[in-house]
């Protein structure tokens, strides 16, 4: 195998495993929004689905780069999808998981330059600023959860998810 070849085959692993990584949080979070739906708290719902919603947008992204490198993008999920969190368990989990995923594209990233590859480069570092805004969301909401509890919790309640 070439040296270009092995390039775009580094390259496409990477942009697979995103991609599960991606498809994995949009079903996680969309349990977690219909189930903060079902507990009456509308807002901390619909900020979840606006989450995965954007992370529909990401695996659509990387599908298409994955595309135009001849891949054929595949649905794996890199991860089990945990069920039944409770609202206290559902922030800290994102913020964990968002953590995971920065750390990985930013590893990609810096792969992605050493391939000569700056489209990929490109598509990773616009992804790293929403996860990174993705994170800060969600841990603020546990910070906001831990710190003030059920006054929080009050003010959120009631309403639906849009």
């Amino acid at each position: 195998m070439d040296e270009t070849a092995r390039r775009q085959e580094l390259i496409l692993e990477a942009l697979h495993t995103a991609r599960s990584m991606e498809l994995r949080a949009i079903q996680q979070y969309m349990v977690q929004h219909y189930t903060l739906d079902d507990l009456d708290y509308g807002s901390l719902a619909g900020a979840v689905r606006t989450i995965a919603i954007e992370e529909m947008r990401h695996a659509e992204a990387l599908a298409e780069r994955i595309k135009e490198l001849g891949g054929e993008p595949e649905s794996r999920l890199a991860g089990p999808v945990v069920h039944g969190q409770g609202v206290d368990e559902v922030f800290v989990f994102n913020a964990e998981l968002e953590e995971d995923t920065l750390a990985h594209y930013n590893e990609w990233l810096v792969l992605c330059h050493e391939c000569r590859d700056k489209v990929s480069a490109a598509l990773f570092e616009r992804l790293i600023l929403d996860e990174q805004s993705h994170h800060n969301r969600f841990e603020d909401t546990d910070r906001h959860l831990r710190t003030l509890g059920t006054s929080f919790l009050a003010r959120m309640a009631g309403g639906g998810a849009d």
